[in-house]
């Protein structure tokens, strides 16, 4: 699988506005049509979504209206609060989507996946009648990870992975996860954009990682890519993730990011990323960074 296959397209900012480096909020239909017919085009053929991202469903269902020739492969999460007949739910996912099968159908945290393990037959059910192709669960921490492993009803797990939340985080746990046959796919490659951020205009979140940040953008400038091409190849460059789910604004920015997957770092500059150990965990993950801005 070459790179660009590799690559997943997240669709939360086409039905919200997120990220923490986002100013221009959703971008509008055309603008979203522009971005999938490129991704297609370019050979990304997998978009993740949920039903919790405002009307992304909706979006997708409308543009595989319009491009019966360019359907994507979807993964959709099920919602915190899973509650009534996922048979249905699943129904209705397929007609939002105009898709004939889901490829993977998540659970949107562990949290969710533990409190609801009895919907776990149903969704096996589904898997039997050619409705989903793979049960997934999207985890954070590596104690999740552990458990979900664990689960041979599971075949995929989606968590965390980028300069940050590093090999040095993960490496050995995504080694036990491939062994035990597990699909992996890496989420945050940019972490909402944090690596972005002017350190010139520091807040009080990027002030816990002043240091790190900066000695991304060292080691970039080193390599003489952009930090972008570090944070993007590093997570592609995996050999036990399988794909790496990214998020774009613009037809632009998917551009760019497309442009730089065919940079391949040197070993020094992996094992310099690698050294990389974030201290307060909670700079790891954007639910918390409310948090941390006011403390």
């Amino acid at each position: 699988m070459s790179k660009i296959q590799k690559l997943i397209l997240g669709t939360v900012q086409f039905g919200l506005d997120y990220g923490v480096n986002n100013k221009i909020g959703k971008p509008d239909k055309k603008a979203v049509t522009s971005i999938f017919l490129q991704a297609y085009d370019a050979g990304i053929r997998t978009l993740d979504t949920a039903e919790a991202y405002g009307n992304a469903h909706a979006i997708i269902g409308q543009f595989h209206l319009e491009h019966p020739d360019q359907k994507f492969q979807i993964i959709t999460k099920l919602p915190h609060d899973v509650t009534g007949s996922i048979v249905y739910k699943v129904d209705e996912y397929l007609s939002e989507l105009h898709v004939d099968v889901l490829d993977i159908l998540m659970f949107h945290s562990f949290t969710t996946y533990y409190q609801n393990a009895t919907v776990i037959d149903e969704m096996m059910m589904l898997k039997l009648n050619g409705k989903i192709k793979f049960l997934g669960v999207s985890i954070y921490t590596n104690d999740e990870l552990l458990k979900v492993i664990e689960d041979d009803r599971i075949d995929v797990i989606q968590l965390p992975f980028n300069l940050f939340d590093n090999f040095n985080k993960r490496g050995s746990l995504l080694k036990l996860a491939k062994e035990k046959g597990k699909i992996i796919h890496s989420r945050s490659a940019f972490l909402q954009g944090l690596f972005f951020k002017d350190l010139h205009t520091l807040d009080r979140l990027t002030l816990y990682c002043e240091t790190e940040l900066k000695m991304l953008k060292k080691i970039a400038t080193n390599s003489n890519i952009s930090v972008a091409s570090l944070a993007l190849n590093y997570v592609l460059g995996q050999n036990d993730i399988d794909q790496v789910l990214i998020g774009v604004d613009s037809e632009d920015q998917l551009h760019q990011n497309i442009l730089v997957t065919d940079h391949a770092l040197e070993d020094h500059v992996i094992n310099l990323i690698n050294q990389i150990n974030i201290k307060n965990e909670d700079v790891l993950n954007p639910s918390k960074w409310n948090q941390l801005k006011q403390s």
